[in-house]
């Protein structure tokens, strides 16, 4: 018997139309609610407190250091301090300022994964069109294919992995051709999954010879499954074989024998559970509580030449991902994005994955309200240690100017264009420090963090 557990009853007819017999079906009705809870919100407030939220639980992790630093000083001398050597005001400008739209009729990829809901919800809730832009988006079968759209100008703006703009810029693994991340889709969201048949090695150390996927080389899962297996004493070069296999593939992969397991994102970890065909080994928000995974982006050249239509498009997708935390909205977004159009995925799974309520094949039901999060601030210092993994193993070679790298790409650089636009003095940087594995990574010792590991390509 399933230890999957569905508050659906799979054997009832199916029903074409809502509850309340107004809509054509659950989403359409969950759709109509959240808009008009988007309608009932004063955003141009709820964006600037969602940005100095944001920016809070960076600099402090921990909710009741958090609480302390606010009880002791309140929280407008908090916000003022913050605001000081943080690009707050300037983030909340590029969230609110309109002008003339350069481009309106625009084309956005995606794949359908969890970790793109802000961008894909913003289109049935009218986000884009509330901006005066006419978006088409596009799902798209894998993420090579989206690299080469972009690169094509296909697609206007995508939804990318946060490392691939990294790479695209650096002309790693394809021509370099500037990008930029805008924001971060998600935080978390992506697992370990391993087939049902190794319910017995939950150790790494007993994974000599098994078969790993990914969604793509330049991808959080790949730089986080590696990072996992080498602390655990495994070259995942030599030890384990890792190969890029498209998401909505990878339970079929799973099924099949092809692969002993992946590091994935969600829906696709909670489906292999709902076919009962794998368990969920970590969720990988315990290697790293918080670290990016997906990102929206577009190019330079694109900025440049549209840079009003980019902040539409970045008000949009901002007020979607302001939405998409609010833990009531959870449900509802779930029945708006899991229909064929986009995820094309059973509401059950797309739900367990974003209320944190789900089953872990093992036999548990596990309650993780942030194990899929939508923190869209793109930390530079995110940028830095995706670059010193790219550096570990291999994937770019010689010196790396990791500041410059990372204040070109990740768009908190143009929030201090924006500051001085605003006769602001822009902030030095900001780079918070992050935990990985329990290792505390220091964005400005870059170089010392990559010499550090006892397994890498680093000579």
């Amino acid at each position: 018997m399933s230890d999957y557990f569905d508050p659906f009853d799979a054997d009832r007819p199916l029903r074409m139309a809502c509850s309340c017999g107004r809509h054509a079906s659950d989403a359409e009705h969950a759709t109509a609610i959240l808009r008009e809870r988007s309608e009932s919100t004063d955003f141009e407030a709820y964006s600037n407190e969602f940005v100095q939220a944001s920016l809070m639980k960076a600099l402090f992790p921990q909710d009741a250091l958090r609480r302390n630093f606010l009880r002791a000083v309140g929280r407008s001398t908090a916000m003022a301090a913050i605001g000081s050597v943080l690009p707050m005001a300037s983030l909340q400008a590029m969230a609110q300022e309109k002008g003339a739209l350069e481009k309106k009729d625009l084309k956005i990829g995606f794949i359908p994964i969890t970790c793109a809901t802000p961008l894909i919800m913003a289109h049935p809730l009218g986000f884009y069109r509330n901006q005066g832009l006419n978006v088409e988006v596009v799902k798209t079968a894998g993420w090579a294919l989206i690299r080469d759209k972009m690169l094509n100008k296909e697609y206007d703006a995508t939804h990318f992995l946060s490392p691939m703009p990294l790479a695209i810029s650096m002309g790693a693994g394809s021509n370099a051709v500037p990008m930029n991340v805008a924001t971060i889709q998600n935080t978390n969201g992506q697992a370990i999954t391993l087939h049902v048949k190794h319910k017995d090695k939950r150790d790494p150390k007993d994974w000599k010879g098994f078969k790993f996927a990914v969604p793509f080389e330049y991808s959080m899962h790949n730089f986080l499954l590696r990072y996992y297996v080498a602390e655990h004493g495994l070259n995942p070069d030599t030890d384990i074989q890792i190969r890029v296999v498209p998401p909505p593939e990878m339970v079929a992969n799973l099924r099949a024998g092809n692969i002993d397991g992946y590091l994935g994102p969600d829906p696709f970890n909670q489906r292999a559970v709902f076919e009962e065909v794998g368990f969920l080994h970590l969720l990988t928000k315990d290697l790293w509580n918080g670290h990016p995974c997906c990102a929206f982006g577009t190019s330079t050249e694109f900025i440049q030449k549209n840079p009003n239509t980019f902040a539409a498009l970045y008000r949009a997708v901002l007020t979607a991902a302001a939405m998409a935390r609010k833990a009531e909205n959870r449900e509802l977004i779930a029945k708006v994005i899991s229909p064929a159009a986009y995820l094309n995925q059973p509401e059950t799974v797309v739900s367990q994955v974003l209320t944190g309520k789900f089953a872990d094949g093992l036999g548990n039901v596990k309650i993780v309200p942030d194990r899929a999060d939508f923190d869209p601030i793109p930390w530079q210092s995110m940028a830095v240690w995706i670059l010193t993994q790219m550096k570990r193993w291999g994937y770019v070679k010689g010196s790396v100017n990791y500041r410059q790298l990372a204040e070109q790409v990740f768009l908190l650089t143009d929030a201090k264009k924006t500051m001085r636009s605003l006769g602001m003095t822009p902030p030095e940087g900001a780079y918070p420090q992050f935990t990985v594995m329990g290792k505390v990574f220091d964005p400005a010792k870059p170089k010392d963090y990559v010499n550090s590991f006892a397994i890498s390509k680093v000579s």
